[in-house]
């Protein structure tokens, strides 16, 4: 078997790898089985391809291949190991932007190893040159979108830069402008290629991505994080065509394909389209006082919520973003652990926008050792509502408000939310009465049978659990 045939089944083992590696995460049961085929998946394709160009390469660069790998690894490890879950979705923006990175200069290079070389002192045949050329320019654009859009998701998420979408005049036809512009510079690259159009296109490309995202609100950016996953496989799929590697090809078009259903997901859940997230989602500084509030709230003391738990037959738990925030599903699994002993029914609604990353709650009450099956899905719970002594709503906001059902003025109007109000207790943990990261007031807080628990979550649950 010679070196090109042996790497070519390596290849179909691995990408057989990675797709049974995206079957397993559809569950969590199976994550991480699936988590663990990926990673096999990759050690085959790593392997593979560098034992392919050693063959071609000096000692020298097969060596440098190997202290950047290790390089690589090493920070990665100790990144992973260093972040909290609170900063997966600002972790996994920044890892977008570095896929960004790499298929802008593997167009690049494609671009001085080829066209500025010139066909005659390469392996491209004459008559393949133009669809090199459109690979390395496609693939340039989407790299360096991806780049600085990852960039930007990731300064919003951190808190490093607002929130709240920009808003400059005439955005949208900015956006079109740039991509009627690089359909004319492709077409103009690929009947001459010169460094002067792949440099225009890569600075437009640059400034359409961090466009892109600065002009998305903070309501939205779960939907930006699975959209730039998306991206990311494109650019990789792109570098593949740019590199004759049929694996990478392969692993971008199911990562592409993953996130781009991912965001259809994302987007159904909040009954908006891909197109109007792209124009300027919903989404400003969360920063209503209490005083600007449309009603009276009611508070409530741990002990009083514990005597609610203590009498309840069923108690849903809908978490947010603040119970990441708060390290509360330590707490919060183990309240769940003493309620079932006590033989009340526990379940978990999720929504699927809940946090700041898709399935952002689920990975926390995994960690926490939380059953399984009772984390529900927003479709399986919402029903059930209506026959629940008690809702638990802990750091969740957006999810959580009628106004998207019952107020056609809402900025989230239309967005299926979860009906936690038609329980017959609500008890909702919050800091203050400010806002959620949508910007939203929500009429939830001031409803007659809504109690308001505010500090800190993981301290409250502690407090809750003690009276219990």
């Amino acid at each position: 078997m010679t070196a090109a045939s042996a790497a070519a089944a390596a290849y179909i083992v691995a990408g057989l790898l990675f797709v049974l590696s995206l079957a397993g995460l559809s569950r969590h049961e199976t994550a991480k089985t699936g988590n663990a085929y990926g990673i096999a998946g990759m050690a085959i394709a790593l392997a593979a391809t560098i034992g392919l160009a050693a063959r071609s390469l000096e000692a020298a660069a097969v060596g440098l291949i190997v202290v950047a790998m290790a390089a690589g690894g090493a920070i990665g490890l100790w990144r992973a190991r260093r972040v909290e879950m609170t900063g997966m979705p600002e972790l996994i923006a920044v890892l977008h932007s570095f896929v960004g990175l790499a298929a802008v200069l593997v167009g690049w290079n494609g671009y001085l190893s080829v066209e500025r070389a010139g066909a005659a002192q390469t392996e491209v045949p004459a008559g393949l040159l133009g669809i090199h050329s459109a690979e390395v320019v496609i693939g340039v654009f989407i790299g360096a979108v991806t780049f600085t859009g990852s960039i930007v998701a990731f300064l919003k998420l951190s808190a490093r830069i607002k929130s709240s979408p920009l808003m400059l005049p005439g955005r949208n036809w900015l956006n079109v402008g740039v991509l009627v512009a690089f359909a004319a510079l492709t077409v103009a690259f690929v009947l001459s290629p010169n460094l002067g159009v792949l440099a225009v296109v890569t600075v437009l490309a640059l400034a359409l991505g961090w466009h892109l995202v600065a002009s998305i609100g903070g309501g939205d950016m779960p939907v930006v994080v699975s959209m730039l996953n998306s991206y990311s496989g494109w650019a990789a799929a792109a570098s593949g065509f740019l590199l004759d590697n049929d694996l990478l090809i392969i692993t971008g078009a199911l990562v592409g394909s993953s996130g781009a259903y991912l965001s259809w997901i994302m987007c159904r859940a909040m009954n908006r389209s891909f197109l109007s997230v792209i124009a300027g989602g919903f989404g400003t500084e969360g920063s209503t006082a209490a005083g600007t509030a449309d009603g009276e709230h009611t508070e409530i003391s741990p002990e009083e919520a514990a005597d609610l738990l203590r009498t309840a037959r069923s108690v849903v738990i809908t978490p947010g973003y603040g119970m990441a925030v708060a390290h509360a599903q330590y707490p919060v699994a183990e309240l769940t652990r003493q309620l079932t002993d006590k033989g009340v029914q526990v379940r978990f609604g999720i929504h699927p926008v809940a946090g700041r990353l898709p399935g952002h709650m689920n990975v926390l009450l995994a960690e926490a050792k939380v059953p399984y099956d009772v984390v529900l899905e927003m479709d399986e719970i919402n029903d059930d509502f209506a026959g629940t002594d008690v809702v638990l709503v802990i750091g969740a906001n957006d999810t959580v408000n009628p106004a998207a059902l019952e107020d056609p003025g809402s900025p989230i109007a239309g967005m299926p939310v979860l009906q936690v109000w038609e329980a017959e207790h609500v008890v909702v943990f919050k800091r203050s009465m400010n806002t959620g990261y949508a910007g939203v007031q929500n009429p939830l807080f001031f409803r007659d049978n809504t109690r308001m628990l505010f500090g800190d979550a993981r301290e409250r649950v502690e407090d809750i659990i003690k009276a219990l």
